[in-house]
């Protein structure tokens, strides 16, 4: 039943509850200024989103109300198109790399399909990740740190000072939105310091999110257009978006299988 309801819901919506789930309270001015709707929008899609079970609207806003299953619920949304984002970041990675992938469903796809034996080492904040490559024997350093139950990721000072001393040559990072005057941006500040840090250590930077990310900006930039070296996606932007990635010098790749 539940997967049914999410599956019911638009890309807005979402991408909305992906919000609120990171957030865990909204006001509904916020999410009209985030979304670029009306009033009345927000209020149908907060009551489509009560309906699943996992958010309860209150006087001018919103909470989350199932923050110990938010992963589990975020993975039934858009599941294809982050399995396509998965499959073509990993092909991108090399023998004899050392590579970072950070918390979130979609980077978890990247885990995913890396092939098992394969000469890389990975280093993770991410629970999820760190378990769906248990088995792959594949060498796998963990950051250490406080755990954020919503996302399954270690973040604070004990994540920021042990990858302050390591070099990546690719690092693969998700993003709660992305326009122009924003950049890549996050919701939880513990975590975007994380992603701070990862553009800081690494040679090349790829960005995985799907098109629903597209146009939002959310509390925290954690870096500029220009910060990331690739984004991958299951659909490319709109044209002033696309024109800005150009011009910044952004790679765009489309997650078409």
């Amino acid at each position: 039943m539940r997967q049914n309801i999410y599956q019911t819901l638009n890309a807005r919506q979402q991408q909305m509850l992906e919000h609120i789930s990171r957030e865990g309270e909204l006001r509904i001015a916020a999410l009209k200024q985030t979304y670029q709707v009306t009033e009345m929008t927000i209020r149908r899609d907060l009551e489509k989103l009560e309906e699943t079970g996992a958010v309860k609207r209150t006087f001018g806003g919103v909470i989350f109300v199932g923050k110990d299953i938010a992963l589990q619920e975020r993975a039934g949304i858009l599941t294809e198109e982050k399995i396509r984002i998965g499959r073509h970041a990993a092909s991108l990675i090399r023998p004899g790399d050392s590579i970072f992938i950070d918390g979130g469903t979609t980077t978890l796809q990247v885990a995913k399909y890396l092939t098992p034996g394969m000469n890389i080492t990975v280093v993770t904040n991410a629970l999820n990740v760190a378990a769906e490559l248990s088995g792959k024997q594949i060498p796998v350093l963990m950051t250490g740190g406080m755990l954020v139950e919503a996302t399954s990721s270690l973040v604070g000072p004990i994540a920021a000072q042990n990858m302050s001393g390591m070099a990546f040559d690719r690092i693969f990072l998700g993003a709660t939105g992305l326009n122009v005057e924003h950049g890549f941006s996050n919701s939880n500040i513990n975590e975007a310091e994380v992603k701070q840090i990862a553009i800081r250590q690494s040679t090349e930077t790829n960005i995985v999110l799907d098109h629903t990310k597209f146009g939002a900006k959310v509390l925290i930039s954690f870096a500029p257009l220009s910060g990331a070296h690739r984004i991958i996606t299951n659909r490319l932007p709109d044209e002033g978006l696309l024109r800005a990635c150009k011009e910044a010098g952004v790679v765009l790749e489309e997650a078409t299988e």
